[in-house]
């Protein structure tokens, strides 16, 4: 306490710079040093605490007492309490100029901070131009918090002006640079990798401390490649040689001592580049020997440097004559009375006992007075060496001493170790084998369940295999002894529960092998442990396979088998258990016991549990019946990574389950479904029904009306699938409505028209479905294919009809004639064609309509002009119009039709002699008729045409 008191004052002094000393910082130290409890000196910081919270929020605090301040912030960290409010003001103190306010920053921001608080960035830029600084101080402050605040992330931010640095002329500034380059290889070795030969040339720098501190960064790297620094070894023990002969300035002397702790390091750094170089280590031995024998024993830092020479002459090539110095330093060690010196005398002697072994036994007085000593450390210490020197001489004397002194001590890890060691010493110099078995007998009862559960399967394997020797009487003597000693000790009331599974094991397999005692003691035995232990559910696992082996063994002998009541009892217990392990290991024991000899003597053969198992991982014995089952049909095995998703996918297509086996991403077009088998439906149910069907692109609902020449080339392809939406309104574009269209057989060529080239859409065929189902449809009457026609493309011109894929065919009689008369109605009137009702497309048509006209009125009177143009002017017959309910008729005409469902088929329905008919699609010409324009009216209603918000009642008369 007046230690602390004192550095109190010193820093109360320093704090007010030589001018005075503050009163409260004084009561500060008075008060703590005087607190009774940690009660008390807690309420102390805390009254502090908040005194400099309130202090440092003041404005305009003078810099004499902001540093004041900052100290006692030192003072509150350093006693455990939080001071993180004040951090902020000690990074402020580092921006100062005034050096003994930038040292104090720095110190504090050093105490305070970590490498990777949030502050440091406020620290780099001041560290930055403090390391250019003219005065040297500023700089050695600046590098003692690089080596505590730079980070991985900021060391390249600082890094070459610390390489700069260790050229610089003051030697405090060159020594800091090395601590700090250093320091950045311990965080970040990538990062300094390439300026490691700086440690090598600051080796060679006039100042010993810059020497010096260039030996801990090569110590560093010698420990990770000593070979890359062999080339040293004359250098280091020159350095060694100069220290050792006082050629130091006495500034670096210790207790009379030359530079110890550049000695210690450099024996350090000796002994790894020694070890296993003869030619290295033979140009130590003389440095080595000189130091031995000038070094003073008389105090600490003497023995320490004696201590490390021992260590190094342990490590490097040995030579006789140091090796007996060596034992002489010893010698002394373990003769003080001090302990720490016994200790360093036992730890050398355990290093040396490697080269020598004669050396420890001229001390085993020596080291069995340590191991009476009541010092614990070195009586642990002093077991370490006992387990290296132990031989079959001693190993009895030493495990006895170590088994009396883990039954004295209370420390559980300990306690373990010790037994691992005994067990260890009793496996391999065991002298006899009733001694080996009350050695592992105490160490189980005494050490319990601390004992690793590797100690005792090694125990059971090594009475099960005997010791290695083809000496069988040898052997079962050994099980015979550790057969005898557990029956007697399973009479003691608490015995551990895995010193009980090896007295259950080996009671086991061995209790009835020499014929001394018989299977029914032997299993009443184990049923009392059973009992006796009823809790523990590994111990009745032991028990009931013990009572199995001992059955089977009597059973495959021929004898009868006579199960004591309490046996019966015990295993109609486990039968009952809610341990489904017990209840295998019960019925498992009633299975075997009801077996024949030979069946028993198969399943449990006698002495055989050392003998190796051979698992046949590939399972080839199921090679015939995997053979057998592919052969009738069989999937087969799909290995787990494929199952996975990391096989080839192209192998496992053929695979029914691997769409629901794969996770991995698939880039494999989908194939194309099976086309649908569907019943003979309604005409107009069919055409209105949604579904999904495979359609040629070329065939798409676009194809059948006017598009641009690009966009036919481009959509004529491959077929993929395609929604039908025949009646459905379109939610996207334009307010259209789609409709069945009409789709011709043959392709007609381009024809120009309005100056631009059109090309006619090639037509593909249907697929088979199609086909199927067109056939199957009933004939329309000709007078509905006329009004369709009319409807979707009677005003249309003829080249712009054979450029949108309509295509005119052939035809007898009228229909030639009406075409010839369409023809030369043609050149009288010419107008642009109506919109297109079926474009479900946003895309732009090549027409040369107004964009925006209403479909509707187009419609108006088209039927009336289609009707006046229906007249064949070469034949002289005319065309009765047709009537109304007729649209509501299935009935079928005996001549021409034009199917208007060919969206759907491309052969028309009623064709006869191969012949393809078509009717010839009249220029329109518009004129009042009421009648006409309910007739189109109605058929637009049955082919899914709805009103819309322009013509909100043009089915009115219909639907009324």
């Amino acid at each position: 306490m007046e230690q602390l008191k004192t550095i109190g004052r010193e820093l109360a002094m320093g704090s007010q710079g030589g001018f005075g000393q503050s009163k409260e910082f004084l009561d500060l130290v008075k008060s703590i040093g005087e607190a009774r409890s940690k009660a008390e000196e807690d309420r102390i910081v805390l009254r502090e605490i908040e005194t400099l919270k309130r202090r440092l929020l003041e404005p305009d605090i003078p810099k004499r007492k902001m540093k004041e301040y900052v100290i006692r912030l030192l003072y509150v960290e350093m006693l455990g309490h939080d001071a993180s409010f004040g951090y902020i003001h000690a990074v402020k103190m580092t921006h100062d100029d005034a050096l003994p306010l930038k040292r104090t920053g720095y110190l504090a921001v050093t105490l305070f901070l970590s490498d990777d608080h949030d502050l440091i960035i406020l620290i780099v830029n001041t560290i930055q131009k403090d390391l250019r600084s003219d005065n040297y101080l500023v700089v050695c402050a600046a590098l003692n918090a690089v080596c505590k605040l730079i980070n991985d992330e900021t060391i390249p931010a600082v890094l070459p002006q610390v390489v700069e640095l260790l050229g610089h002329s003051k030697e405090a500034v060159r020594k800091k640079a090395v601590m700090a380059l250093h320091r950045f290889y311990q965080k970040s070795p990538g990062a300094v990798s390439h300026l490691v030969s700086n440690f090598r040339k600051r080796l060679c720098d006039n100042d010993p401390g810059v020497m010096g501190a260039s030996l801990c960064p090569l110590f560093d790297l010698v420990t990770i490649d000593a070979k890359s620094y062999k080339d040293l070894v004359s250098s280091f023990v020159s350095i060694l040689k100069q220290v050792a002969e006082r050629r130091l300035p006495k500034s670096y002397d210790y207790h009379q001592m030359p530079a110890p702790f550049i000695q210690v390091k450099l024996l350090k750094i000796l002994a790894l580049l020694g070890s296993g170089d003869k030619q290295a280590s033979e140009s130590m031995y003389t440095v080595l020997g000189d130091i031995i024998r000038k070094s003073d024993s008389s105090t600490n830092i003497g023995n320490a440097v004696l201590y490390e020479c021992i260590c190094c002459v342990a490590s490097i090539h040995p030579n006789p004559k140091l090796l007996e110095s060596a034992a002489d330093v010893i010698a002394k060690f373990l003769k003080s009375d001090s302990h720490n010196l016994k200790y360093m005398g036992i730890d050398a002697l355990g290093r040396l006992i490697k080269l020598s072994p004669q050396i420890a036994e001229q001390h085993q007085l020596a080291v069995i007075d340590c191991l009476e000593d009541p010092d614990d450390t070195l009586k642990r210490k002093t077991f370490e060496l006992l387990y290296k020197m132990t031989k079959s001489s001693n190993v009895e004397v030493i495990v006895d001493r170590m088994v009396d002194y883990m039954i004295s001590i209370s420390d559980d890890h300990y306690k373990t170790y010790i037994a691992s060691r005994c067990v260890e010493l009793a496996e391999q110099f065991a002298p006899s084998n009733h001694w080996f078995i009350q050695t592992m007998n105490k160490v189980f009862e005494h050490a319990g369940d601390l004992v690793n559960i590797k100690v005792a399967h090694n125990l059971m394997r090594l009475i099960a295999e005997g010791f290695g020797e083809d000496d069988d009487a040898t052997d079962s003597q050994l099980r015979s002894s550790a057969v005898e000693s557990y029956l007697r000790i399973i009479e003691e009331p608490k015995l551990p529960s895995m010193f009980l599974q090896v007295i259950c094991w080996v009671l086991g397999e061995y209790g009835t092998a020499d014929g001394k005692h018989s299977a029914s003691y032997i299993s009443g035995k184990l049923c009392d442990i059973a009992e006796a232990y009823s809790n523990d559910e590994a111990v009745k696992a032991y028990a009931i396979s013990a009572l199995m082996k001992i059955y089977t063994f009597e059973v495959a002998a021929g004898r009868k088998v006579d199960m004591l009541p309490e046996c019966q009892s015990f295993i109609e217990e486990l039968l009952a258990s809610h341990s489904t392990d017990l209840q295998q290991r019960a019925y498992e024991l009633q299975a075997v016991v009801g077996l024949d000899a030979q069946a028993v003597q198969a399943i449990l053969p006698r002495d055989t549990r050392c003998e190796e198992i051979e698992v046949d991982k590939e399972l080839s014995f199921l090679n015939g019946y995997v053979d057998q089952a592919i052969e009738k049909g069989a999937q087969p095995y799909i290995p787990e990574d494929e199952r996975n998703g990391m096989g080839n996918v192209s192998n496992l297509r053929s695979q029914d389950q691997h769409e629901s086996l794969q996770h991995g991403l698939r880039f494999e077009a989908y194939e194309l479904p099976k086309p649908p088998v569907q019943s003979k439906v309604d005409p107009v149910s069919f055409t209105s029904s949604t579904d999904v069907v495979p359609v040629p692109e070329a065939l798409s609902y676009r194809e059948t009306h006017p598009i641009s020449s690009v966009g036919s080339a481009s959509e004529a392809g491959s077929s993929e699938l395609k929604l039908r939406l025949d009646g459905v309104q379109k939610k996207w574009g334009r307010p259209t409505y789609s409709s069945p269209t009409s789709s011709a057989s043959n392709s007609t060529s381009e024809k120009p028209a309005n100056g631009a080239s059109q090309v006619d859409s090639t037509t593909a065929v249907y697929s088979k479905a199609r086909d199927s189902q067109s056939s199957k449809k009933p004939e329309i009457d000709p007078e509905k294919q006329k009004l369709a026609a009319s409807l979707f493309g009677g005003s249309s011109q003829p080249e712009r009809r054979s450029s949108t894929g309509h295509k005119a065919s052939r035809s007898t009689g009228g229909a030639a004639d009406g075409s010839r008369g369409s023809k030369a109605a043609e050149k009288t009137i010419r107008q642009p064609p109506p919109p297109d009702l079926l474009d479900f497309s946003d895309e732009p048509t090549v027409t040369s309509a107004p964009p925006s006209v209403d479909p509707f009125k187009q419609l108006e009177g088209l039927l009336d002009s289609s009707m006046s143009s229906t007249t064949n002017h070469n034949a002289g017959t005319t065309t009765s119009a047709p009537d109304i309910m007729s649209l509501y008729v299935g009935s079928t005409a005996s001549g021409d039709t034009l199917d208007i469902f060919d969206g759907m088929s491309t052969e028309p329905v009623g064709a006869t002699s191969g012949e393809t008919n078509a009717t010839t699609l009249p220029q329109s010409v518009k004129g009042p008729n009421v009648k006409d324009a309910l007739e189109k009216d109605a058929l637009v209603r049955q082919m899914g045409v709805n009103p819309t918000s322009q013509n909100p009642n043009l089915f009115r008369d219909l639907l009324g």
